[in-house]
């Protein structure tokens, strides 16, 4: 059977050369890098060096990452850190409804905790408007944490433009970029903002590590983890060196590939909505049709559950998703999705085709092939497609409609 990987948005494989420099920190220099001795400093220079990488990556200067375990602690450490400490200055956060959960749960505790938060609304694409932020605003305003890019349905957030207007009023502003890395530019400098979350395994690097940028001279302060001098005092605990190492090829990849990686993924993409768009019926595509993500394909289906969907591509060795890994084994539709004001039944039926590096025009043939079938059968069984055909059927004979109907 021909398998298919289109689910690149909830993880990556580790590219070869990612593994291969890896694996010299697994078993050769094995090293506590905060020991003093020859095998410590032997990893303290390599974790160094990959701290150099990421920050190459992004623009940044290398003592502003901080390595985390991943994009949720980053998220998390981001907020709180920003939040506990700025507290006497103010205690207002402003966040949007379309966030992924490590935001959206993390400003939510903070709501409990005496802080006041504003949940922004965005239009049928997912956008956030300039305007509903401004308006947003008070004098106790401390945070924005905004996504650069959405995990869900691949809209782009004129993050530059945002933070900007926080930084006038001196605020701080953070956005999640595990989405956005290695897929379009990301310069924490171009776009202004004063903390950026990357993580690992969405860039073809391992799991469980990621990093936070903290723009030198931001007020911040991490509590959530106490113990050790690592991370010079800003997170606890003996360093992932593997992991590290491994984000650090894997940024230094993606910054080296992203032009040639992004035209690929963006031919694939328009190839993949043109034809899910021309070819099957009653289809919408999620997600600003433009400003999205080079790699990301997202759409509805009329009367049809995306769990169906998806068992039944998995069935015929495609893989892909009905939104964020995270809340995947969640019966509730997106709350992305419900937020952009797409009615509840109808955001049963999405899914989300995120491709990668290694896919091809090959790839998206296949699913073309497989894809309307599936969706015909599926449609024949749901009562919801049957409940419409009445209804339908009953309006044109009730109205005497010829066979030129409109439908």
């Amino acid at each position: 059977m021909r398998r298919v990987y289109f689910d690149h948005s909830a993880t990556t494989p580790v590219r070869p050369e990612v593994a291969e420099e890896m694996q010299k920190y697994l078993t050769e220099y094995f090293g506590n890098p905060t020991s003093l001795h020859y095998f410590g400093r032997q990893v303290r220079k390599a974790v160094e060096e990959a701290r150099e990488k990421v920050a190459n990556a992004i623009g940044a200067r290398p003592e502003e990452v901080v390595f985390t375990s991943g994009g949720t602690e980053s998220d998390n450490m981001a907020i709180h850190g920003i939040a506990m400490i700025n507290k006497n200055r103010g205690n207002h956060i402003i966040t949007s409804a379309v966030e992924h959960h490590a935001v959206l749960n993390t400003v939510k505790a903070l709501g409990k905790q005496g802080f006041t938060v504003t949940i922004l609304p965005v239009d049928k694409y997912g956008m956030v408007s300039l305007d509903d932020l401004a308006n947003a605003i008070t004098d106790k305003t401390i945070l924005i944490s905004i996504m650069h890019a959405s995990n869900e349905v691949g809209t782009i957030q004129p993050i530059k433009d945002m933070a900007a207007m926080a930084r006038e009023k001196g605020i701080f502003f953070h956005t999640d970029a595990v989405q956005s890395m290695g897929k379009i530019p990301v310069n924490v400098d171009e776009l202004g903002v004063d903390l950026l979350t990357v993580s690992g395994h969405k860039i073809y690097g391992p799991k469980g590590v990621g990093a936070l940028y903290i723009r030198k001279g931001t007020r911040w302060r991490q509590t959530l983890f106490h113990g050790g001098a690592q991370e010079r005092l800003r997170r606890a605990g003996t360093e992932n060196v593997p992991g590290i190492i491994g984000l650090g090829k894997a940024c230094e990849l993606a910054a080296r590939d992203l032009e040639k990686e992004a035209a690929h993924l963006a031919g694939l993409r328009d190839k993949l909505i043109k034809e899910v768009m021309d070819k099957i019926p009653h289809v919408q595509l999620t997600g600003h049709p433009t400003m999205r993500l080079p790699n990301h394909a997202s759409f509805c289906f009329e009367f049809i559950e995306g769990e169906s969907m998806l068992l039944s591509m998995d069935m015929k060795g495609v893989a892909a998703s009905s939104g964020s890994a995270c809340t995947s084994g969640s019966l509730e539709p997106s709350h992305v999705l419900l937020a952009m004001g797409i009615p509840h039944e109808l955001a049963h039926g999405s899914i989300r085709i995120t491709l990668g590096r290694d896919n091809t025009e090959e790839d998206i043939d296949y699913f073309m092939e497989i894809m309307p079938p599936i969706v015909e059968r599926l449609r024949a069984m749901s009562p919801l497609d049957q409940e419409t055909e009445f209804a339908v059927e009953s309006s044109c004979a009730a109205c005497k409609v010829s066979s030129s109907c409109h439908r």
